[in-house]
């Protein structure tokens, strides 16, 4: 199963996912004009890489479903569950999925997308278009009872911003106001358990190419995690471009040398360096 980074809050933050509560797991929801067609049977092969491509083969029917406006972020089987732990109807074969995969998803506001061939698509839907797919299905081998068979997700900046903000990662916008993916962008608090807290981070880009960048005016990370000091007041060095991503009241903008990353912000310019590999706390 594919993931986006938001490493950042994955590595440095304890996520505390909001949860629906239980009666609005499904919800009669307003049909969308192009629903899913296709099949909900689509055979699903584990692949030994990290890509979109592997995410939408694991993924199956779900990662057909979906209507994202980038790439597909995560997608897989299901897990499969234990005898006497299926569902008695496909609302409870979803609530399986997130009891056994804890997924950071929205618990709530699924509705039903397609029926056919014991297997039910259930769809979470932005401005109706599927954002989150769960197809479950009913007595997998040796898994009787309906639970989870492929599950798909579009990037996190797609779905609910009442839901994503109550995550630990934080979601930037462009210049026209438009959430940013979070593979491209994403920023967090630092870890209470590191007493980073005061510290705060901003991941550029993912895999290989990712850069992540700290504001540190407290000097509360470990001595040699930054390549060089936090400075909370720089004049904006010539050449420096406005990269239009926005967060509340921070802007960024970024020059040809990617050691540091330039913050304005009403107060003025910091420039936050760029945090060295292995980046851990003990």
């Amino acid at each position: 199963m594919r993931r986006g980074l938001v490493a950042v809050a994955a590595v440095l933050a304890v996520a505390a996912v909001g949860c629906g509560t239980e009666k609005d797991v499904v919800v009669e929801g307003t049909p969308p004009a192009t629903p899913y067609a296709g099949p909900l049977h689509v055979a699903a092969r584990d692949l030994d890489e990290d890509s979109v491509r592997a995410t939408r083969v694991e993924s199956g029917a779900a990662g057909r479903a979906l209507e994202c406006d980038g790439e597909i972020y995560t997608g897989g089987q299901g897990e499969r569950w234990s005898e006497g732990d299926g569902g008695s109807t496909p609302e409870q074969g979803l609530k399986l999925y997130f009891d056994i995969e804890q997924p950071d998803l929205p618990r709530s506001g699924y509705r039903v997308e397609r029926e056919d061939g014991g297997r039910v698509l259930y769809s979470l839907d932005v401005g109706g278009r599927t954002k989150v797919a769960v197809v479950v299905t009913k007595d997998r081998a040796g898994a009787p009872g309906w639970g989870p068979e492929t599950t798909a997700s579009c990037n996190p900046a797609e779905l609910p911003a009442d839901f994503t903000d109550s995550l630990p990662y934080e979601i930037w916008t462009d210049e026209q106001g438009r959430r940013v993916p979070t593979t491209r962008i994403s920023s967090s608090a630092g870890s209470a358990h590191c007493d980073w807290q005061e510290a705060h981070f901003l991941e550029l880009g993912q895999g290989e190419d990712a850069r992540l960048y700290a504001r540190d005016p407290d000097g509360v990370l470990e001595p040699g995690m930054l390549t060089a000091p936090y400075d909370g007041d720089v004049p904006m060095p010539a050449g420096a471009h406005d990269t239009g991503y926005r967060l509340r009241d921070r802007r960024l903008w970024l020059t040809g040398d990617p050691a540091k990353a330039y913050v304005r912000t009403p107060d003025g310019v910091e420039a936050w360096p760029l945090v060295k590999e292995g980046l851990g706390c003990r």
